[in-house]
């Protein structure tokens, strides 16, 4: 991909913007520095004139001074006039008073005089606007007067505004310069950056990567960057390719192995019917013929005959049983869904009453809670809660007073429903036979049961995207099971 058009990009910008700046602050700091130097120096020079003006003027004062001569000594100060920064000048005895003075302005009046410091050869006071120098005048070793000058800084501060608007022009011009400058090889350094970023961009959006960024001819840092963006584009094309090429194979594996396991769940539907048909009817017959016998000789056989009898009848019974458990297992296992809002506790009231109904006689008390509705299959969820009803109300049959309750519970994880009884419980160790086929925790005499039904519950649940568990201290039990579980 290139760049369309010559658009200015934040990362141009911010360039531009950090040249400035920084020519900038070089610059201003530059000019800053220039500034205080030369204010510096000018005031050192400034004083120094100062100094040998004071020190001319005392030298060609002595006579004066020595004669008492005023008339003289203000001749002297007079040749202050042709420096227009003096703002007064003047010359004091060895007592102190006004010996002779000059100023351009007439009426400017005297200044008192000043003590030199006896380690200095002259006192030097700079003030808001003006410097004042006083410097004695010797003859002879001995001080015969001073002479003092007061000069303006207006000079000085004109320099220095003049100077800020030269540094100002300077600055102005230098950062013109500097963005002409930048504007030129901008496009050369962010350019590239921009193609990259844009390629990005559009990879990112488009899934296309057979995008490549515009390469660099040179091999800076930018340009190493944008080949190795360009190299793994490249690795991710044939790493995509490759998977999409995997991701068709799978469908296309995952399509025959469905559709075997529909051929597969057809025949073992049609198995499970055949079983149904084949096995019931010579169970049938079985039992047909045990009862004829039993009718037509029962009174010719003795106990132990009759007995035999009662078991092979009791056994096919059995067998009965277990055929219609493992198809109804197996029908769990294989028939499709109907997904619906199904009301658990309208279905444990339901199968509560249909229990109450068979065996009126039992004492069970029934505590059915208010439960939120679940996506389910309601003829499924139905089963399920009739095998757990039903193995509570198996397994409370010693009791004369049960107490059966279904309910729910909020846990981190999402609702979690419970079939709770009071009954025999189980051992807690062998929990994890609970849910297998056949597998019985109490024996046949104790509760009678094929072994079948909590197996069924677990498969149910399973399609359901949930589990099952048990729980048991060794006297009653609770099942919970929760459905959809993310």
């Amino acid at each position: 991909m290139s760049t369309k058009g010559p658009r200015i990009s934040p990362l141009s910008r911010r360039l531009s913007w950090m040249n400035l700046f920084v020519s900038g602050s070089a610059l201003l700091l530059a000019s800053v520095a220039f500034l205080a130097y030369d204010q510096f120096t000018f005031r050192q020079t400034l004083v120094r004139n100062l100094s040998a003006q004071a020190q001319i003027i005392g030298s060609n004062s002595i006579s004066a001074l020595t004669f008492n001569d005023p008339q003289a000594a203000e001749s002297t100060l007079s040749a202050l006039s042709s420096f227009p920064e003096i703002l007064s000048a003047g010359i004091y005895a060895a007592d102190g008073h006004v010996f002779a003075r000059y100023s351009p302005n007439p009426g400017q009046g005297a200044i008192a005089a000043a003590i030199v410091p006896a380690n200095s050869d002259e006192l030097v006071e700079t003030r808001t606007d003006e410097v004042f120098l006083v410097r004695p005048i010797m003859f002879q070793g001995k001080k015969i007067g001073a002479v003092y000058i007061r000069s303006s800084l207006a000079a000085l501060n004109h320099r220095f505004w003049r100077y800020i608007l030269i540094a100002a022009i300077v600055l102005l011009v230098s950062l013109i310069v500097a963005l002409l400058i930048s504007a030129v090889y901008r496009q050369a350094i962010v350019g590239p950056i921009v193609n990259l970023a844009q390629t990005a961009q559009s990879v990112s959006e488009q899934k296309n990567y057979s995008l490549r960024a515009a390469p660099m001819p040179d091999k800076t840092e930018i340009g190493v960057l944008i080949d190795a963006f360009n190299d793994m584009l490249k690795q991710i094309q044939v790493r995509d390719q490759a998977l999409l090429y995997a991701q068709g194979e799978l469908e296309q594996r995952v399509q025959q192995r469905t559709q075997q396991l529909v051929a597969a769940n057809h025949e073992l539907e049609a198995f499970s019917y055949s079983v149904s048909h084949d096995l019931r009817g010579p169970l049938q017959t079985m039992n047909g013929f045990v009862h004829m016998l039993v009718e037509d000789y029962g009174s010719k056989l003795d106990d132990r005959a009759r007995d035999y009898l009662r078991q092979l009848r009791l056994s096919s019974r059995r067998m009965s049983e277990l055929i219609e458990d493992l198809l109804n297992l197996s029908r769990v296992s294989t028939t499709g869904m109907q997904v619906e809002k199904v009301d658990l506790s309208e279905l444990a009231r339901t199968t509560a009453s249909n229990l109450q109904s068979r065996e009126p006689s039992r004492q069970v008390e029934f505590v059915i809670g208010d439960c939120p509705k679940v996506e389910g299959d309601s003829r499924l969820l139905q089963i399920v809660l009739e095998n757990l009803f039903s193995n509570a109300w198996k397994y409370t049959s010693a009791h004369a007073q049960a107490r059966i309750a279904f309910g729910c519970e909020k846990r981190p994880t999402g609702t979690v429903y419970f079939v709770k009884d009071d009954g025999a419980g189980f051992d807690p160790r062998q929990a994890d036979r609970l849910f297998k086929p056949f597998q019985r925790l109490h024996s046949e005499a104790e509760f009678p049961g094929t072994g079948i039904g909590l197996a069924t519950v677990q498969r149910i649940v399973q399609r359901h995207g949930g589990r099952v568990w048990g729980e048991s201290s060794g006297h009653g039990a609770t099942f919970y099971f929760a459905l959809n579980m993310k």
